[in-house]
């Protein structure tokens, strides 16, 4: 993929509004390496992501730890799917746990940067807004039973659209998630503008739907003409009988890309960071609600990641997309 330069103006006005919601609180100020993060945050050791705080005083040790998964589809369906790891995180940690329903990517990076979400499962496309936003500390990911791990965005129709190619969207709608999701909004804007010399607004109608669920559902309806979606997600909509795989039709499908980061806020007690941390490296599977729910994707452990490794490529492609991380 080659990777150029990128003008989007309503997209980007659309991500700068966002980001909008991200004003920093008044920065304490002091000189250290931070690279893209934050004023608030450090990064003394070059690995892109926060320190925990210097000072012992700035150290939150709740008394119950706040858990939010990235809300691709309804978040009713991952409270159950999430209990079983909940109490093993309880009983590793010796705090309560509780599953907090966020309803957008920009709600959930609010809630870690004022301090209400303690430990978190980001997408994709928001790994990097959450890390330089709000602190937030990536170090596993889920990945098969061999270790494999990833995802790919795909653009989809429907099988009577007349679509067959990328480039018969040409003056049709293509339906993005939103501005802070890597395959709903930041490849595709790459990768059509890079593969095809197609730019929203100028070549087809953008719409967002604010979901992925939404999109591949709205796809599947005949809602929209086409959508930009994560597979992992449309994989787990059919095999929960959502969708019906013979509704939908692929007509592009990319290189393979990181699924979701979990990790910590940076600001966590460091002991209690390395507790959260043993909760996922742990964890058995087995007979379990996380597994009932994500071998539907393939997906049958947590592995370790780095933000700095593993997001090479999306940093790629926000910088293609001209994405600031900036807070305010």
């Amino acid at each position: 993929m080659s990777v150029r330069k990128l003008s989007f103006a309503v997209p980007v006005a659309a991500l700068a509004a966002v980001l909008l919601l991200f004003a920093a609180a008044p920065a304490s100020a002091e000189e250290c390496p931070r690279g893209a993060l934050d004023t608030r945050f450090c990064d003394r050791n070059g690995d892109l992501v926060a320190d925990a705080p210097t000072d012992a005083s700035k150290w939150a040790d709740p008394d119950t730890l706040v858990f939010a998964y990235t809300p691709v589809e309804d978040p009713a369906v991952y409270r159950e799917a999430w209990a079983d790891f909940l109490v093993h995180m309880e009983k590793v940690t010796g705090k309560k746990v509780q599953f907090f329903p966020v309803q957008s990517n920009a709600a959930q990076i609010e809630a870690m940067r004022s301090g209400r979400l303690h430990v978190a499962g980001f997408n994709t496309g928001s790994n990097p807004l959450a890390v330089n936003c709000a602190g937030f500390v990536p170090f596993t990911m889920m990945a098969a039973p061999d270790g494999s791990f990833g995802y790919e965005m795909e653009i989809i129709t429907y099988p009577d659209s007349g679509i067959s190619k990328v480039e018969d969207i040409k003056g049709r709608q293509l339906a993005f998630t939103s501005p802070t999701s890597n395959s709903g909004f930041k490849a595709p804007s790459a990768l059509l503008k890079a593969d095809f010399d197609m730019i929203a607004e100028r070549d087809f109608e953008p719409a967002f739907s604010g979901k992925h669920d939404n999109s591949i559902l709205g796809v599947a309806k005949k809602d929209y003409d086409a959508a930009s979606i994560a597979n992992s997600v449309k994989a787990r909509m059919i095999k929960r009988g959502v969708v019906k795989e013979a509704d939908l039709k692929v007509i592009y499908k990319s290189q393979t890309f990181p699924t979701t980061g979990y990790g910590h806020a940076s600001n966590l007690k460091p002991a209690l960071a390395e507790k959260v941390k043993e909760s996922f490296s742990t964890f058995n599977w087995e007979g379990t609600s996380l597994k009932e729910e994500f071998e539907k994707n393939g997906e049958g452990q947590f592995v370790p990641i780095t933000y700095k490794g593993h997001w090479e490529v999306i940093r790629k492609i926000d910088a293609a997309n001209d994405v600031s991380y900036a807070c305010k």
